[in-house]
């Protein structure tokens, strides 16, 4: 592939990204922070359908030799630290490096911040990366796959998870349906009573 065809896929898959992310409002601080406390299910069913259609996607770029398949290797020190810290930092900012671009573009100024602070954090990690490597990247079972754990395909792993994936969704929207989260601002909510009572203060004329 050249260097202009990647270019332009990147730019479409960008595109579609894009559309899908705010479509969906799952870039709005409220919906993440709303996902956070377990007050708003819209970015999980988001993520969920995303991770089901991949695989499924993957699968046959894979099976018709488009894509050749590259796992990452597995540290658990390096695995869990850092997820810890992405999420901690997704629940204070309401943003993550996916979300925080489509925040600046339409205007949250807070957004700016985190971006700032994103990239203040990559450039440190540079600079921390060869302290931190020998600690958080010293054990780890390597490349380990699903294909390795159950000598299955990946075509055959992939439409098994889409299938599983998919009825946790069916079973998501049974219990929450996306149209009552969809309305739902939760950011800041820390109670069953606050939306009632933001409700009767938009409602109430101001003396």
């Amino acid at each position: 592939m050249s260097l202009v065809q990647s270019i332009v896929i990147g730019l479409l898959m960008g595109t579609v990204f894009g559309v899908a992310l705010e479509k969906a409002r799952v870039f709005e601080p409220g919906m993440i922070v709303g996902q956070m406390q377990l007050r708003n299910f819209i970015m999980l069913k988001v993520f969920l359908t995303a991770v089901a259609t991949g695989a499924v996607v993957i699968a046959a770029l894979h099976g018709f030799g488009l894509v050749k398949l590259a796992p990452k290797a597995t540290f658990y020190a390096a695995d869990v630290v850092g997820g810890l810290m992405l999420g901690a930092g997704i629940a204070l900012a309401g943003a993550c490096p996916g979300t925080v671009l489509a925040q600046v573009g339409v205007g949250y100024r807070d957004a700016l911040f985190t971006l700032l602070g994103g990239l203040a954090g990559a450039t440190a990690f540079g600079y921390a990366e060869p302290v931190l490597k020998p600690v958080l990247m010293a054990s780890g079972p390597g490349k380990i796959t699903f294909m390795d754990l159950t000598g299955l395909s990946y075509p055959v792993l992939a439409v098994g998870l889409a299938v599983v994936l998919v009825l946790i969704l069916v079973a998501l929207e049974v219990w929450r349906p996306w149209r009552a989260d969809l309305g739902a601002d939760v950011d800041g909510d820390f109670g069953p009573a606050a939306p009632a009572k933001a409700a009767r203060a938009h409602l109430e004329p101001a003396e």
